[in-house]
């Protein structure tokens, strides 16, 4: 194998744009190698079958050659995998495509992370209700990044949350019971971060709260930066 090279390797395309004349750069998420950047040469040439193939939420299996952090693509071989023909489903893939393209570090494995990705297509793909989706695969990603808390436990009482009880939400510590410095959210229910704990997205208040908590977290990771795709969901759409 030449030096550098990699074969076979599972990943998915988060994002993608034209290089130079007929090729594309590709943003990519791998299952060994994590986010990382490729040149696929010639793909976007009117004869190329590349183009069609590098497409977001494709299962890929990939060769490539390089060993500085651009890589050039030598093969692509597509695997079947889910479609996301809804709107709303295909607009949440775009959410979590940027999330991993803004946030997650470079050449960082997470395999853990990647299984929560594919099962988050699978499911964009076959419900209607995509917020639990969305919500879950945000807590696989904080945990990937070193974010993780559970819905159920004050971090700095080491107490399990009361359902007669408010608290409150600090990226950093994740649920608290008392207001410090680094707190985000205030007046959070009980009862609805244990609905959380247990799986249940069902409640309206249940839905909001997590809703609140992983925007606050997510826009604590992206330090000021934008999430474009977050507007999509204010426009008007059809299934």
């Amino acid at each position: 194998m030449t030096r550098g090279a990699q074969q076979q390797e599972p990943a998915y395309v988060i994002h993608r744009r034209p290089w130079r004349e007929t090729s594309l750069m590709v943003d990519l998420f791998t299952l060994n190698h994590g986010r990382m950047s490729a040149v696929a040469r010639g793909a976007n040439g009117s004869k190329s079958s590349l183009k069609a193939q590098l497409q977001p939420f494709q299962p890929l299996l990939l060769d490539w050659v390089g060993r500085g952090d651009l890589k050039t693509l030598t093969q692509v071989d597509v695997r079947d995998g889910p479609a996301l023909r809804r709107t709303l489903s295909l607009y949440s893939g775009l959410y979590l495509n940027e999330l991993l393209q803004r946030i997650l570090p470079q050449a960082d494995p997470h395999q853990t992370l990647f299984a929560a990705y594919i099962e988050a297509l699978a499911l964009l793909a076959d419900t209607l209700d995509v917020e639990p989706v969305l919500r879950k695969f945000e807590q696989a990603f904080a945990a990937a990044l070193g974010y993780d808390f559970a819905w159920d436990l004050a971090t700095d009482t080491r107490e399990t949350v009361s359902a007669a009880h408010t608290y409150c939400y600090d990226p950093e510590q994740g649920i608290v019971a008392a207001v410090s410095a680094g707190v985000r959210l205030q007046n959070l229910p009980g009862e609805a971060l244990l609905a959380l704990a247990g799986g249940d997205y069902d409640a309206t208040a249940s839905r909001r709260i997590s809703k609140r908590v992983m925007r606050v977290l997510t826009d604590y990771l992206l330090q000021g930066r934008p999430l474009n795709s977050r507007s999509l969901f204010s426009h008007p759409r059809g299934e």
